[in-house]
């Protein structure tokens, strides 16, 4: 301990063990009193332990903060070198406390939650409001993106759960809460042969111009489904936008298909596809072995006791 104290990075000596909070704030109450008894009553502790908890944190620091004479207590330089960090890591210290608490006990805890865009939110509303309802403290972030797209987002954290929906299983990678089932149907415009028909056979998309939803996880399934079936169509318009597809039926370019529950735009009417009928499941995934936060624990478990309409409850990988 040789050399002069730099003025901004006081010497540690290496062997000893890093301070503790409690010697930081005994420390600190002795600079606000300058008298170790009545620092001690404030810190409800004894005046040999404060004194002991002050020395070891001037050995870890490697210089005397406090310098007693008789009935007088003054700080030294390196003292009120060293007072304003101190305090500042006491701050930041009682501030990650107070933010933890505050997580766990679900108080503005966040939770990021990732929505496939082709999702509509009818079936959502009611669960939304009931969960916000009974867990007013945690603040939902919802972010919509292709099924991809969020898958992605959920292995790399950014995402911590998501709606999705695909036909094929979800692997050992995630794991999935069946939430419920819904049925394609074709949207189309007011004046359409169509429109005399409860449902629309698969035979009956032949010859039609079809608008072609691209962000569409069941797009090539349902396309495969018709190769097989023979049924011809003409593809006269691909976009990845939900609203350019329906407006673009609603005013008579073609047709589309798109899930039961997403909302449509005035003028688009629907009817369920069938012969086969096709349907998709939406789940709510994770990432496989990966430790909920309570936020999201709260919103899983939230999730699997709600009534979904027509519910088959599973999980799967």
């Amino acid at each position: 301990m040789g050399g002069p104290i730099c003025p901004t990075a006081p010497a540690v000596n290496p062997t000893k063990t890093a301070m503790e909070m409690h010697q930081i704030r005994y420390f600190l109450a002795v600079c606000e009193t300058l008298n170790f008894t009545r620092a001690g009553e404030l810190c409800n502790v004894t005046q040999p332990a404060l004194t002991r908890a002050i020395q070891k944190l001037e050995e870890e620091l490697g210089g005397l903060l406090l310098r007693r004479e008789r009935h007088h207590t003054h700080l030294t330089d390196l003292g009120k070198l060293m007072r304003p960090h101190l305090d500042n890591i006491l701050n930041q210290a009682d501030t990650a406390r107070t933010t933890a608490n505050s997580f766990l006990r679900l108080d503005h805890a966040p939770l990021n939650l990732g929505v496939m865009g082709t999702v509509g939110p009818m079936r959502f509303v009611e669960f939304i409001n009931d969960f916000h309802n009974k867990n007013e403290g945690i603040e939902v972030c919802m972010q919509q993106a292709p099924l991809q797209r969020l898958r992605e987002l959920l292995m790399e954290g950014v995402v911590d759960v998501a709606v999705l929906a695909q036909p094929e299983p979800w692997g050992e990678r995630m794991d999935a809460t069946l939430l419920y089932e819904e049925h394609f149907s074709v949207g189309f415009a007011a004046g359409h042969r169509y429109e005399k028909l409860e449902m629309i056979p698969f035979s009956a998309l032949e010859g039609e111009s079809y608008l072609s939803r691209q962000n569409c996880e069941y797009r090539e399934h349902i396309r495969a489904i018709r190769e097989t079936l023979g049924v011809k169509m003409r593809y006269c318009f691909r976009s990845e936008d939900e609203d350019w597809i329906q407006v673009l039926a609603a005013t008579g370019l073609g047709i589309c298909v798109l899930p039961q529950n997403k909302p449509t735009v005035p003028g688009l009417i629907t009817r369920p596809l069938s012969d086969p009928s096709v349907s998709r499941s939406i789940w709510l995934v994770t990432v496989a072995g990966r430790r909920f936060s309570p936020a999201v624990a709260a919103f899983m478990g939230a999730a699997r006791q709600f009534p979904w309409p027509a519910r088959k409850m599973a999980s799967t990988r």
